[in-house]
């Protein structure tokens, strides 16, 4: 894909581990920025398809092509300097905290060098509670990213945030130039005609279960498993599709062999490959019901996931934890039911099963709430102060 500069403003979107197609960078921000007269876009992040019938001032750059373990992540580094210093933007969105170091020297020593901090996570939560680091280096870690991010925090034009609860988690957010944008639903082209309430089908039919997104025990994929395994025992005819990627191998394994022994009631998508979005919007509509299993956590059970607005937007009915905050948003578009997936019984997966079957969903249509426009609306205000 051709890579000249536009004599236009020139934006460069940039992420390590998220890929080139992602949903909120390419999809949500990259779009809403496009619309800017003379804007040109440059999408930098990991390897992915490229996006189909792209405009011409529409540009994307890999980063990373290896695992987020490898080598390649430091080199990753370099290439993100490289693009820096070739593309001269004039507007930088930082999406991962790790190009922040770089960023801050860019902004150093480029006169009107602008840019903006997408926090996407609590990283220095996630550092310290997710047992993903060794325990003697976890809080060391956090502190330093915390450290970083206080200082871009200082220096950015703005500081955006996907979740409200950031707002009060992180001491860097509390000012006068952060904004929330929310990982609201950004429909694909040609797509908002198809949004309507899907009624569940009733007993003796197939009935689609649906877990989609990040594959992990802490999202609650085997609960996803352990739950379609007592429904199949009362609805024989229940299939579950896992669809979106894994990054630890030894889980992968362990969900394999489980799908293997489950015999074709369980369908795997993707797994050790990132799935295009186009390719879970399908799986999506194809689907009687939305599976949010995720294990209470510090670090996810104050957010609202994306999966949940991208359900509510395709008027799919959901199972969701006892999450006041998602309940809350669920129990008013009455969009599907409450189940404690921690403590799956015969008796509860029954009566909530046999509820729902019977149960309208959205009966005041597709709730408008849930879909991107009112967070892009926010973003054209935060470019409009900057320019």
């Amino acid at each position: 894909m051709p890579t000249s500069i536009s004599s236009g403003r020139v934006v460069l979107l940039a992420s390590v581990l998220k890929p080139l197609n992602d949903t909120r960078m390419l999809g949500k921000f990259a779009r809403t920025l496009l619309a800017h007269p003379g804007v040109v876009v440059h999408v930098a992040g990991r390897r992915a398809t490229a996006p189909k019938k792209a405009p011409h001032n529409l540009h994307t750059h890999e980063l990373l092509a290896g695992s987020r373990l490898s080598w390649q992540r430091l080199l990753a580094q370099w290439r993100y300097w490289q693009l820096l210093r070739r593309l001269r933007p004039n507007l930088v969105f930082v999406h991962a905290p790790e190009l922040l170091p770089l960023t801050l020297l860019w902004q150093k020593l480029t006169p009107g060098g602008l840019f903006i901090y997408d926090v996407r996570e609590n990283y220095a939560l996630n550092i310290q509670t997710q047992a993903v680091y060794p325990a003697w280096v976890r809080d060391s870690l956090a502190g330093l990213v915390r450290q970083i991010e206080t200082w871009a925090a200082q220096r950015a034009s703005a500081v955006v945030l996907a979740e409200r609860s950031y707002a009060n988690e992180l001491p860097f957010a509390q000012s006068n130039h952060t904004v929330i944008l929310e990982n609201k639903y950004q429909p694909a082209q040609a797509e908002a005609s198809k949004f309507a309430p899907q009624p569940l089908p009733q007993p003796g039919q197939e009935l689609r279960l649906l877990y989609s997104g990040t594959i992990s025990e802490l999202n609650g994929v085997i609960d996803a498993l352990e739950l379609a395994r007592q429904l199949r025992i009362i609805w024989p005819q229940t299939r579950l599709t896992i669809i979106g990627f894994c990054q630890q191998p030894e889980l992968l394994q362990r969900l394999q062999e489980a799908i293997a022994a489950s015999g074709d009631g369980v369908v795997l998508i993707g797994g050790d490959t990132l799935v295009p979005h186009e390719q879970i919007v399908d799986a999506i509509r194809q689907s009687h019901l939305g599976l949010l299993p995720y294990r209470p956590h510090a670090s996810t059970w104050r957010c609202r996931p994306t999966k949940l607005f991208e359900y509510l937007a395709h008027g799919l009915p959901v199972l969701i934890p006892p999450n006041p905050l998602w309940a809350e948003l669920v129990n008013q578009h009455q969009a599907g039911a409450v189940i404690d997936f921690s403590k799956l019984t015969a008796s509860t997966v029954t009566d909530t099963i046999h509820t729902m079957a019977g149960h309208r969903f959205y009966p005041n249509g597709i709730p408008t709430e849930v879909f991107w426009d009112t967070e892009a609306q926010k973003l054209n205000q935060v470019i409009d102060s900057i320019w």
